[in-house]
């Protein structure tokens, strides 16, 4: 259910200004999802929010942090250094994405899809919380996905795995942090 249904003050994330460019659909799976630590600092003010889920797999880390993987043919564009050309560029995909199903390895990764109307000051603080370095080394990359939203369709920028991880992952095969 999404906060809109139990609070008119909130709307879903697809109905704001679909066309606008200066609107940020952004994924979050972990930390940033209401309720865990990261979401207050990073994720207040946001225009409407709404359960949603990818198509990826879904792995922790030893010290409890998830970690999200996206199959490649997914990925419709990596974010950039510039957060005004990633948000027109989330804003022109709109309406001509593929509907793929989830299929083995690749499952479904239920997180909160957020839109947010300011780029230029959320898309900075949280590429540097994620460890993402447009063209260099990353912790995690920023990622342009189909995201499912009810019965919406939408690109979505997500923090999914870069290539800096090493180490053991838990596999979460039910999509969901934390795992119960």
């Amino acid at each position: 259910m999404s906060d809109s249904a139990l609070n008119p003050g909130v709307t879903p994330a697809y109905s704001s200004h679909p066309s606008s460019s200066g609107l940020l659909r952004l994924f979050v799976y972990g930390t940033l999802k209401r309720g865990f630590w990261n979401h207050d600092h990073f994720c207040q003010g946001f225009l409407g929010v709404e359960d949603a889920w990818v198509r990826g797999r879904l792995f922790e880390t030893s010290s409890g942090i998830p970690v999200l993987r996206v199959p490649e043919e997914d990925i419709l564009a990596v974010g950039t250094a510039n957060p005004l050309a990633d948000a027109a560029l989330q804003a022109e995909l709109a309406g001509r994405l593929p509907a793929k199903d989830p299929v083995a390895p690749w499952g479904i990764v239920h997180g909160e899809i957020f839109t947010f109307d300011d780029p230029e000051s959320r898309l900075p603080a949280i590429d540097g919380l994620e460890g993402f370095n447009p063209g260099g080394l990353c912790l995690y990359r920023r990622v342009l996905v189909p995201v499912r939203a009810g019965r919406n369709l939408l690109p979505a920028w997500v923090y999914a795995a870069g290539n800096r991880w090493s180490g053991r992952l838990k596999d979460l095969p039910g999509g969901i942090w934390p795992c119960a």
